[in-house]
């Protein structure tokens, strides 16, 4: 491995891997735990996510490094009899993000959904820790007007999917409460 680059695969989780599995549900809480406190907030609630995420309607693809440690994971679920797939959850190790990891599992989910005659991949992303200019304010009467205005004050992953090809389609007012909006983002996948 030459400096800067991070060698990692992708692949299925397995049902029966359980090392594996723990691996991604303390992903899933380390991840999600400064920005998304409520999201899994202990690992008892992440290994239930990783569960679920591995039923036979699901697509669950882990990044394992080189060592064969889980270092990544992204889900999909299946919705509107398979034309549309949600992106549920993708998390990286916090310590090795930025290396095109998060990336290349988006890459690899939308090949997946794509397989299964997908039109479109979909994702909602909370904004409960004041990330952007729709968190702690009303959108209401023009939450459209709000959302082509939006501004990323500390690091929202809205941009990071943008640059992936996401557009905005929306935004659900005070999903988490007064003030923490979930930002909807889809992008077409033929």
């Amino acid at each position: 491995m030459s400096e800067g680059t991070l060698g990692f695969s992708i692949s299925d989780l397995a049902p029966d891997d359980g090392k594996a599995i723990g691996q991604a549900a303390r992903i899933l809480v380390e991840g999600f735990r400064d920005d998304w406190p409520g999201a899994w907030p202990n690992e008892e609630e992440a290994l239930q996510e990783v569960r679920e995420a591995l039923g036979g309607d699901r697509i669950c693809r882990v990044a394992r490094g080189e060592d064969g440690r889980v270092i990544g994971w992204v889900g999909g679920i299946s919705g509107y009899e398979g034309k549309v797939w949600e992106l549920h959850p993708l998390v990286v190790r916090s310590d090795i993000r930025r290396k095109g990891i998060g990336r290349a599992l988006v890459s690899d989910l939308e090949a997946r959904v794509r397989e299964r005659g997908a039109l479109t991949l979909w994702l909602g992303t909370d904004d409960v820790t004041d990330m952007t200019t729709l968190s702690g304010t009303d959108l209401y009467p023009d939450v459209l007007g709000h959302l082509a205005n939006i501004k990323n004050l500390r690091g929202h992953p809205y941009e990071f999917y943008s640059r992936l090809g996401f557009s905005l389609i929306g935004a659900m007012p005070h999903a988490n409460g007064w003030g923490k909006p979930d930002i909807y983002m889809a992008k077409r996948c033929r």
